[in-house]
This record gives C-alpha cells, structure tokens and sequence, in this order.
C-alpha cells in the first residue's frame, strides 16, 4: 500500500451510539431513503477515482455492522473494516489512523475523514475538496459560511449579537496528511472536536472549501426524514434506481 506518490484515504468514524436520533440502532445504521445511513457515504467515496480506499472504524462491541452493512461489502472493493473505536471521535480517528499506520500507509497521504451521520455528502463535494486542498501545505475542510443571527446568552436570555461575517460552519470531510494529523490527536488537548481543531492547536491555519448545505449531520429524529426527502429528490433528478452502483456515472452520489 505504500507509495512514493502521495493517495487519498478515507476514514469513517462509525462507533458512536447515537442517542440523540432515538430509534432500535445507532444512527449510523437506521435507514435513510431505504438504505443504512452510513452506506450512503461509503458510496459517494466509492464513486471517487482517487480515492484508494475507505476504513470504517466501527467500537469494539458493535453487533448491528454485520447484519445492516456486512452483506453488501462485496460492494466495495477498496473498504477496510477496523473494529478499533474508542469512546470519542478524537480516539476513533486516532486509533483508525493507527491501524492504516499498520497498514503501511505513508505519512505523506492524505486522509478524509468524515462523519458517518453526514450521509447526503457527494461524491462532488469530495472532488471539489480534493482539487482544493491537495496541493495546500496544511489540508482544509468543507465548511459553510453562516447564514443566520447569531446570539449568545445568559440564563437563557439574550447577551449580544454577534458579528456573523468571519463566523464557518465546520463540516465533513476533512482532509489532512496521515502523519500530521495523528501527531495532532496525539499531542491534543481537550477542546478537540473535530480534526481541524487538533491542526489548529499545532499553530496550523486549515483551508475552508465552501461546502453545501444539504451535507448535514443527521442528529436527531426529524433529520432523517428531511435526509430521506433530499436523497429520494436526487434520486428523481437523475432518474436513476435507488440503489446505484458505487461506480455509475449518474448515481445520487453524484449530485452536485
């Protein structure tokens, strides 16, 4: 696996519980438009040439991955499972670095790293941030400017409005060289709550890449039935069947 040219992983933290979401299975598992969430992303990177391969990193005491993904492996060629998760996205991201570490993986590559509930992302989306950051000294993230007021509070009342101009949304992916960023979880400190955060702390300043409203962190109950809507619009869009083919040219995971 390791190369003198520098390729593109994927990392996919998927060992939360998902409380928020309510619901029999972790969120990353309850279906979206007819498919597990989770599936929705592992296709869009599937549908991305160069992206060599994709790690799910799933807790060491999941029992729903075999029954609602393990099935439809043979959909991906590219995808390594790590069974390696800790309590945190912080450790799950570090311990999966770990495993493509002994994998042989070069410090030098790049890796993707993206939430498992972020299942609207497209395979456009990851282009766009690839073709932006793949030439960066330090990687960058999708990221979306905020469109609303915004207020901080004391005791539950207004305190101020504060100026929105300078003020991203952090999305995922996001995208940092292999070594860099598990010397950044490695010497984090508490505050990190996603990988550019732990870049942040080295002194780095990571590119913000406009992403796209509709790449969403599905949360809570009512997000899954707006995600179901976007995924099914797209799907009529395309006119395409519902369950594409990573690779197939016209697939939802396509979508601009």
């Amino acid at each position: 696996m390791a190369t003198s040219a520098p390729r593109i992983w994927a990392l996919i933290p998927c060992a939360g519980s998902g409380s928020r979401a309510g619901g029999a299975l972790p969120k990353q598992y309850q279906r979206v438009g007819g498919l597990p969430a989770v599936l929705h992303s592992l296709h869009a990177f599937a549908a991305v040439p160069e992206v060599a391969g994709s790690l799910l990193v799933l807790s060491p005491s999941d029992t729903n991955f075999d029954e609602n993904i393990g099935q439809k492996l043979g959909l991906f060629t590219t995808l390594l499972v790590a069974y390696c998760g800790g309590i945190t996205r912080h450790e799950s991201v570090f311990n999966g670095l770990s495993y493509l570490f002994d994998k042989n993986i070069d410090p030098n590559d790049w890796i993707l790293v993206h939430d498992a509930a972020r299942c609207l992302i497209t395979s456009a989306q990851i282009r766009a941030l690839i073709d932006a950051v793949q030439d960066d000294a330090v990687g960058g993230l999708l990221a979306l400017q905020v469109p609303d007021t915004l207020k901080s509070s004391v005791d539950g009342r207004v305190a101020t409005t504060i100026d929105r101009a300078d003020k991203w949304l952090a999305q995922t992916p996001q995208m940092f060289r292999a070594g860099l960023l598990h010397r950044a979880l490695r010497e984090a400190t508490q505050g990190v709550t996603d990988e550019s955060s732990a870049i942040e702390q080295l002194g780095l300043r990571p590119k913000l890449v406009e992403g796209s409203a509709q790449n969403f962190k599905v949360t809570y109950p009512e997000d899954f039935a707006l995600a179901d809507r976007v995924l099914r619009g797209r799907m009529d869009l395309t006119a395409s069947h519902f369950q594409p083919t990573p690779d197939a040219s016209n697939s939802a995971y396509d979508y601009p």
